[in-house]
């Protein structure tokens, strides 16, 4: 498919996994009747809670939400990227996980968040991933109908060594969902994807998590779908909602093919 229409979906996610399941279901389903075929949610929007209890809702891929996401897929007949949420390991911390999910519901591809977010901003913003979490190794790419597609979460947005090795691995659209703070969102999120979008030439569809969270600050919305010459062609208001814009892939080998810096690198 050359042009298709592709959504991200912002919303505010809680402890209590039932109701964030039900809402993106929501989301999605309100995307998908608007015509999407690729719908794309935020890090961690099944569940958000008390560091202490990460463990307990931390769950098997496969398993119950991987199940209800693939059924979600079918039922529209879409590609979902189901942002992340926390697959279960052998040992207390779990993995930041990300599922790209096909029209059959099928699970393409998955990837296990690489940088994890440990940082203290005195007074606004205290966290340690790495105390719950895990790091992932694996770079992923994966080859749809829809593009080959390049897989990464949040903080990962500030490593551009990775988005370079995705764009080197032929991906055309990159996701980024994220949680992306206030403090640091205000001043870096809107720059961080638009260079990523621009130095690698490809779509960055970026949904995040709106407004004061269970750990009492706030993340900074704001999502947004980005095309390969580094225009905003949708940004979320200050709610709870979804965006869309078009994937023109013939539109991005026309910026490819004009201004080939990709070619040009000299490692």
């Amino acid at each position: 498919m050359r042009s298709y229409l592709a959504a991200a979906v912002q919303m505010t996610a809680s402890s209590v996994k039932e109701e964030n399941l039900a809402k993106a279901e929501m989301f999605v389903r309100l995307a998908a009747d608007r015509g999407a075929v690729l719908v794309v949610l935020p890090e961690v929007f099944s569940w958000r809670g008390s560091r202490a209890e990460s463990a307990a809702q931390a769950e098997p891929i496969p398993g119950p939400t991987t199940e209800r996401l693939c059924a979600l897929a079918r039922r529209h007949q879409i590609y979902l990227l189901a942002g992340s949420f926390l697959e279960k390991t052998t040992e207390p911390r779990s993995y930041n996980t990300s599922l790209l999910l096909g029209p059959q519901g099928e699970i393409l591809a998955q990837y296990r968040k690489i940088h994890l977010f440990d940082i203290d901003i005195p007074g606004q913003v205290r966290t340690q991933e790495s105390e719950t979490m895990k790091p992932g190794h694996e770079i992923v790419t994966c080859d749809t109908p829809l593009g080959r597609f390049g897989l990464s979460i949040c903080y990962d947005l500030r490593f551009p060594e990775l988005y370079r090795r995705l764009a080197a691995q032929g991906a055309e659209i990159i996701c980024v969902p994220s949680a992306f703070t206030f403090p640091t969102g205000a001043a870096h999120w809107e720059p961080l994807l638009r260079a990523r979008a621009i130095e690698n030439q490809t779509y960055v569809i970026a949904p995040n998590q709106i407004g004061k969270n269970v750990y009492g600050f706030a993340d900074y919305g704001n999502s947004m779908i980005i095309d390969p010459w580094g225009k905003v062609l949708a940004r979320a208001p200050d709610k709870e909602c979804f965006i869309t814009a078009e994937i023109d892939r013939d539109y991005l080998e026309k910026v490819r093919r004009e201004l080939p810096c990709l070619a040009h690198r000299r490692l």
